[in-house]
């Protein structure tokens, strides 16, 4: 079993190929193609191709994550889309929740619709929330809005009718009509995408999967044909933003599932070195060359959330986004990565983003056209990047116009040296994304101080270590090929379906009829949406419910035991969500509860070999190679730092910090007062002197 994960950033694009026959692993790195994104993968599995002397012929399975949707989505480069609604509800996407997310800003703004009022329809219809017909579907008025919006040459529709998560006879009658009308015209219909209540919610998510359709269709089709023309002949997966995978095909019919595929898959794959490392609770960190993301892993599972935005006006503050309710991995993202450009503010402080110079022009030490500072030439200026190594020497650095870059718009503006301003950059960055992590953990009613930190991504290990000082974390882990990380995690993740039924009842309502009723809808959805390959006695079930205290106005997601007794099932739903509620909030409440959704989860795991150990057979010493000169973050002054190389670290061989570990696609940097071994399992594990951690 030969398996491919690829992994679609913002600057690079990632693969690794595992043999399962003979254990050998293969990684790639090359520069993202932002005109056709497709290019990088065809030239990724050529090459890897190449590298084991075989042809893509052999490839059993390739697992792929890509930013195509949120980027249509933020760019709004995505299909002219129209909107058929009930009667009255037209507005219901510009209306939202009627709620400002900044109670002081005078000159607050929205993020504008996808769809714009003028194809925004409606027809006559009314469903009760029980699911009972009030008034029967009027064809003509369909037939209507229908003909005008194919008039205004719309490549795609979504279908929201109200209700219609209890009663989806309306939405499926207009789908019909739409395909005898224009064939041609993707439809989308809520009541398959999200069937539960809220409106905005619903009709934001089935908008945008709508806008998305037409899009991912053709670049998923345009990246088949390349790589069938390779002579691969195996199975094509999506890596979905909840942490698992599915075939191509659901993603061209839903790819609001695919929307953050690839930070979902580096906390998978940081996960899976946790759970080796026995480590309970791990804050995984992937910084690339775009963004950096963090996210809670506990017991080995990535904690998710139904509660998603996308297109935020402003970053960090819920509500200034696009609404998308689906099943994702629970992270924080913001625009900390390589390529991140630093400025000179106009009350002269130094900023750090969220700007990215991106794979184009790139940062200027990358010698392609980029002429601004970026973080990753602030790293090899303080000495932490090897311009002659940097991956694996296929790529130059090109030191000169870092320091060009750097003096030329920090330095010399700011006051201050070139070295100064590089170290300027390098902390705040890493100074932003503990904030990040601190905010983002205790939310979580966490504390960062008791995780350990998983750093990966091309840029990761080269701020992790600080980071964790920064954040009081004590152990640091880094995984093996971490630069590759997220398309290992694609090849470790679960094929998965999420399904949910909207059932609001009082929780003393609740009864063993209800709950198989539901149960047996749920489990048939998930089998008939898994791929047909997966055996059915090969799928693993979570069932939760979202529940609130009467009178509350959101819900908290309760994870049910998995050998549910039907005639319990009340006392064991309200257990469950007054332990999630108290770790949310610290306490509970007398207070009557219902029910608003159930929830199933089907998951069936894929055999991975387990991934062998990092170093070769001969290795028996530290690995190290030289020194180089560079700023220790820790001291605040220029050390020598003793270089290793990580291939050649033998497991159980320790050695202090200050130290540089190289390996193709990521380099990480150890600071003083830090010691670091690699385990058995090929994981760089760092431990940081407690004295000299701070919060």
């Amino acid at each position: 079993m030969i398996t491919v994960g690829s992994d679609i950033g913002g600057t690079f694009t990632d693969f690794v190929q595992v043999d399962e026959g003979t254990g050998r692993i293969e990684v790639y790195k090359t520069l993202t193609t932002p005109s056709d994104p497709s290019l990088a993968i065809d030239q990724g599995v050529r090459e890897l191709a190449q590298r084991a002397g075989s042809t893509a012929k052999r490839i059993d399975a390739m697992v792929h994550g890509t930013t195509l949707v949120i980027n249509a989505v933020i760019e709004r480069k995505g299909a002219r889309t129209g909107l058929i609604t009930t009667r009255g509800f037209r507005d219901v996407l510009e209306i939202g929740r009627e709620k400002r997310f900044d109670a002081y800003d005078l000159q607050i703004e929205f993020p504008a619709p996808l769809v714009p009022r003028r194809l925004r329809l409606e027809v006559d219809e009314r469903m009760h929330a029980s699911g009972e017909v009030l008034q029967p579907l009027d064809e003509a008025s369909v037939h209507s809005a229908v003909q005008a919006l194919i008039d205004a040459d719309c490549e795609s529709i979504a279908v929201c009718l109200l209700h219609s998560y209890a009663n989806p006879a309306h939405e499926r009658r207009v789908a019909q009509i739409v395909a005898e009308m224009a064939p041609q015209v993707a439809v989308t219909i809520s009541s398959e995408v999200l069937p539960e209540m809220k409106e905005y919610e619903r009709t934001s998510t089935t908008t945008l999967n709508a806008y998305a359709k037409p899009v991912t269709s053709r670049y998923l089709t345009k990246l088949e044909e390349r790589v069938r023309a390779q002579g691969f002949a195996g199975g094509l997966l999506m890596m979905q933003s909840s942490g698992g995978i599915n075939s191509v095909d659901f993603a061209r019919q839903f790819p609001v599932q695919i929307i953050e595929s690839g930070p979902a898959a580096g906390t998978l794959g940081a996960a899976h070195f946790a759970r080796l490392a026995d480590l309970d609770k791990v804050l995984a960190f992937d910084m690339g060359g775009t963004t950096a993301k963090l996210a809670l892993v506990e017991n080995g599972k990535a904690l998710r959330t139904n509660d998603f935005e996308v297109a935020h006006m402003h970053r960090f503050k819920p509500g200034s986004g696009l609404p998308v309710r689906i099943s994702v991995v629970d992270l924080i993202e913001i625009g900390a990565g390589g390529g991140s450009i630093a400025k000179r503010t106009p009350v002269g402080t130094l900023q750090v983003g969220p700007e990215s110079s991106s794979a184009q022009p790139g940062p200027a030490c990358y010698a392609q056209g980029g002429t601004l500072p970026t973080v990753s030439d602030a790293d090899l200026v303080l000495g932490y990047l090897d311009a002659e190594h940097f991956l694996g020497g296929r790529m130059k650095l090109d030191r000169e116009a870092a320091v060009e870059a750097i003096r030329k718009h920090l330095a010399e503006p700011l006051g201050i040296t070139v070295e100064e301003a590089a170290f300027g950059v390098h902390a705040i960055v890493n100074e932003n994304m503990a904030s990040a992590a601190k905010a983002y953990t205790s939310e979580k009613g966490e504390n960062p101080k008791s995780c350990a930190l998983v750093g990966f991504g091309g840029a990761g290990p080269v701020h992790t270590c600080d980071l964790a000082a920064r954040l009081a974390i004590e152990t640091v882990l880094i995984p093996p090929r971490a630069g590759v990380a997220a398309a290992f995690g694609m090849i470790v993740a679960p094929v998965t379906y999420d399904a949910v039924r909207s059932r609001r009842t009082l929780l003393s309502r609740i009864t063993p009829e209800l709950l198989e009723q539901v149960r047996a809808e749920l489990m048939a959805e998930c089998r008939e949406r898994m791929p047909s390959t997966v055996a059915p006695e090969s799928i693993t079930y979570e069932f939760s419910v979202d529940m609130r205290y009467v009178g509350q106005g959101y819900d908290v997601n309760a994870v049910l035991p998995a050998q549910l007794n039907t005639a319990e099932a009340a006392a064991a739903m309200q257990e469950a969500f007054e332990r999630s509620y108290r770790k949310l909030y610290g306490r509970t409440f007398p207070v009557p509860l219902e029910v608003m959704n159930f929830r199933l989860s089907a998951s069936a795991s894929r055999k991975v070999i387990d991934l062998p150990t990092a170093t070769t057979s001969e290795s028996k010493g530290d690995g190290r190679v030289g020194s180089r000169r560079a700023f220790c973050a820790r001291t605040k002054s220029w050390k020598d730092f003793s270089v290793h190389r990580r291939s050649a670290i033998a497991p159980g061989v320790h050695f202090a910090g200050p130290a540089i570990v190289e390996e193709d696609e990521s380099t990480t940097v150890i600071h003083s007062d830090s010691y670091a071994h690699v385990d058995a399992n090929g994981s760089l594990i760092i431990q940081l002197e407690p004295a000299r951690s701070h919060a």
